[in-house]
């Protein structure tokens, strides 16, 4: 091994042939040096010094070195900093083990494999054809109830992709995997604030090689037609170009399919210029969605302006996706069972966690064994689905949400490393129902084209087949019922619109029975129920005897279908 002449760019490590180059920034008045060590040893066996710079930027580059053989750090005037870009790390596989990077406890990995890719690519899947599915890598699979092998782990998820296949999900959205650090004053569960943003977690690997673990997960993803979407939220100390060449990275290194950002941090219009991540997914989080339906859910007046906007908005124009529950705040069995948080676990007086969560207990604080509250609940929570379902943005579930899940009212658990913060699978065989519900509602959505378009709605008609392509109703046909006092909406697709059949919906959030008027079909064409909240997903269309009036019982969500 020998010293040579070494480039300032790109910053971190980079093999060329036999030859390593590395490049660091560091500020003017350090001194620096490069610290090898012998791989899994805590020691250093080689230091070089790092007098070439450009700038704040320093650069060395050795020869003929075996990268196998040996791990990194930097020591800039006797501090043990590892570099920001490291690819890899070495000390930090265990999830919760304390380290001190100054006993050189950490380090920095050289040994990058050449991974086979079996010729995989980013899936590309249309943006209104997505049903996506949001998890915690970690609480996806920790619970002793997943039944998987590799618990909270990248292979945790693989082997969940079949369940996931079946439920009708085609995108994953992860919470933060690169590498964070856990072990702060309370546990950082969800993986916010600082991180080695290149770094997959070491942590989330059950191989301990978490670089081709996470690329096993996205090519076993890719091969059942799932993308797979990192949450970069990215602390405010990462400068913007790093954050720039992070996304790069991940597209091109891991075939990440998109990233979820906060766009008060990341600078959106150099990311979604740019030409590598050009045909990538970049997604925003929006509460517009949420606080809307969530509202409607629960019968606040006024709602009806704002539904309707909501339900035919197209998420791709501002790179938003639909939500009524999320990491942050309540699952929604929670939503429906506390009027208020409950985050006294956490340690912080329950001062933490949104405030506002519009949510409904259905008559009951929490635990009940009340049939009527128990009943109401679920209905909530098949109309809680509906509204996201057949919604024409991108719709995203909460894991877990599906057989109802629960926090136990917390709805801020970011440091809940534990069955708080996991899934609890055990619920997935007593609330089978509702999960069979809900990959019905699925299949529906995915049958009609209505209900995903291409393009938003205008509420004109665009195809000169006689009506627009939504139009809205009430207990009149073709007239809104827009008063202060309304919890009742029903809208029709034209199905000529978009080449597929008539679909009207019904939604009746009142706590009365009302009736909806049916506009009139085209010739040979007639009115047919295929699912309600009350009743569930019928097993054949039924006729309505009444094709002009159809009556929607309190708190119900019911969809009929236009054909000959």
């Amino acid at each position: 091994m020998k010293e040579i002449q070494g480039r300032p760019l790109p910053l971190g490590v980079t093999m060329i042939g036999n030859t390593m180059n590395f490049s660091v920034a560091v500020p003017q008045e350090k001194e620096c040096q490069l610290l090898l060590y012998h791989a899994g040893e805590k020691k250093p066996c080689m230091s070089f010094g790092m007098k070439k710079s450009i700038g704040e930027v320093r650069y060395i580059a050795l020869e003929d070195i075996d990268p196998s053989e040996y791990e990194y750090n930097y020591e800039m005037d006797g501090e043990i900093v590892v570099d920001p870009y490291v690819k890899a790390l070495a000390g930090r596989e265990k999830w919760g083990q304390a380290r001190d990077v100054q006993m050189h406890e950490v380090r920095g990995k050289l040994d990058i494999k050449e991974y086979d890719w079996e010729g995989d690519a980013p899936l590309q899947l249309p943006y209104h054809s997505i049903i996506a599915y949001s998890l915690h890598v970690r609480g996806f699979t920790k619970h002793s109830s997943s039944k998987v092998k590799a618990k909270g782990t990248f292979r945790g998820v693989i082997e969940k992709i079949p369940y996931l296949k079946e439920l009708g999900i085609n995108q994953i959205q992860c919470m933060p995997v690169y590498d964070f650090e856990e072990n702060l004053q309370y546990c950082n569960y969800w993986g916010y604030g600082d991180a080695y943003c290149f770094a997959p977690k070491g942590a989330y690997a059950y191989s301990k090689d978490a670089v081709n673990e996470l690329k096993d997960m996205v090519k076993s993803c890719h091969r059942e037609g799932i993308e797979v979407v990192l949450e970069m939220p990215f602390s405010g100390n990462v400068p913007k170009q790093m954050m720039e060449e992070c996304l790069r990275y991940y597209m091109m290194e891991y075939h990440v399919d998109g990233f979820i950002l906060n766009p008060s941090s990341a600078p959106m219009e150099g990311i979604c210029a740019d030409p590598i991540l050009k045909k990538t997914k970049i997604m925003v989080h929006q509460t517009g969605f949420q606080t809307v339906m969530r509202r409607f859910l629960k019968s606040d007046e006024g709602m009806i302006p704002e539904v309707m906007y909501w339900l035919r908005h197209n998420s791709l124009g501002d790179r938003t996706y639909n939500y009524i529950t999320n990491q942050n705040g309540f699952t929604l069995y929670d939503l429906v069972s506390y009027d208020g948080k409950h985050n006294e676990a956490n340690g912080e007086n329950n001062q933490d966690g949104p405030e506002y969560n519009y949510s409904w207990n259905c008559g009951v604080e929490g635990v009940t064994r009340k049939k009527a509250v128990l009943e109401l609940r679920q209905q909530q929570i098949k109309n809680a689905f509906f509204l996201l379902l057949f919604a024409q943005g991108t719709p995203c579930i909460l894991a877990g949400d599906e057989f109802e899940n629960t926090q136990k009212g917390n709805n801020n658990v970011y440091c809940q490393d534990n069955p708080v913060g996991w899934l609890d699978w055990s619920k997935l065989e007593k609330k089978k129902e509702l999960h069979d519900f809900v990959k019905k509602l699925i299949e529906i959505r995915k049958a009609y084209p209505a209900f995903w378009p291409e393009e938003e709605m205008r509420g004109i008609d665009q195809v000169s087949c006689g009506v627009p392509d939504v139009s809205y109703h009430g207990e009149s046909a073709w007239r809104v019922p827009s008063e202060v006092s309304s919890r009742q909406l029903g809208v029709y697709y034209s199905g000529a619109a978009v080449g597929g059949e008539d679909c009207f919906v019904a939604y009746n959030m009142h706590w009365q029975e009302h009736p909806f008027a049916l506009p009139a079909l085209s010739s040979g064409k007639k009115w047919y129920k295929i699912a309600s909240t009350s009743e569930g997903v019928l097993e054949e269309p039924e006729l309505l005897d009444n094709q002009r009036l159809v009556e929607v019982a309190e708190r119900t969500i019911m969809l009929v279908i236009g054909r000959k």
